[in-house]
C-alpha cells in the first residue's frame, strides 16, 4: 500500500475464534475506552492511526460457521492479527488448527503475524509462553510476535501495533 502523504498504510486482517475479543480490541483502539460489543456477523473495517502509520483493520467474525469465509479476506493483507482468548483453555487446540489453516494458505505466506493474548487481566488466563507452545509458534519462519494484552484496559495494544508497523511489508 506504500506511503501516502508521509504515512505508511497497511491492510491488516484480524481473526480469531468467536469471543476472543477482536471487536473489543478495535473499539478500545478507536475510542480509547472499553465498549461492550455484540458478536460480529460478517465483518467490520476500522482505520487505526498510530503515529505516522495507518492500519486498515478487517475484523472478521469468528463463529465456526463464518470461518470458511475467512479465506475471501486474505488477498492483499500485509499483516495478520490472531486474537486468542487467554482464558479459553478448552479451545486452544481449535485456535491452533484455525491459525495453521490460515498460515498455510498461499495468499497468507508473506504476512507478518501478531498474536494478541487477550484477557490477560482475567484470573486463570494462560501466559503468552504457554500459548506460544500450544500454537506451535516456534516452528514459524515468518516474522511473528506474541503479545499479552487486554481489550478492557488497553494494555499491550499499542505495543502490538508498533511491532506490526515495523514488520509489515
Amino acid at each position: 500500500m506504500g506511503a501516502v502523504f508521509g504515512k505508511k498504510r497497511f491492510r491488516i486482517l484480524m481473526l480469531g475464534l468467536d469471543n476472543a475479543g477482536k471487536t473489543s480490541i478495535l473499539a478500545r483502539l478507536r475510542l480509547h475506552e472499553f465498549r461492550s460489543t455484540v458478536p460480529t456477523v460478517g465483518f467490520t473495517v476500522e482505520t487505526i492511526i498510530s503515529k505516522r502509520v495507518q492500519f486498515t483493520v478487517w475484523d472478521v467474525g469468528g463463529q465456526d460457521k463464518i470461518r470458511p469465509l475467512w479465506r475471501h479476506y486474505y488477498t492483499g493483507s500485509q499483516g495478520l492479527i490472531f486474537v486468542i482468548d487467554s482464558t479459553d483453555h478448552n479451545r486452544m487446540d481449535e485456535a491452533r488448527h484455525e491459525l495453521e489453516r490460515i498460515l498455510t494458505d498461499r495468499e497468507m505466506r508473506n504476512v507478518s503475524l501478531l498474536v494478541l493474548c487477550n484477557k490477560q487481566d482475567a484470573s486463570g488466563s494462560m501466559q503468552p509462553d504457554e500459548i506460544r507452545q500450544i500454537l506451535h509458534l516456534d516452528k514459524l519462519t515468518r516474522p511473528y510476535t506474541i503479545m499479552p494484552c487486554s481489550a478492557l484496559n488497553g494494555d499491550g495494544l499499542a505495543e502490538g501495533f508498533k511491532w506490526l508497523s515495523k514488520h509489515c511489508k
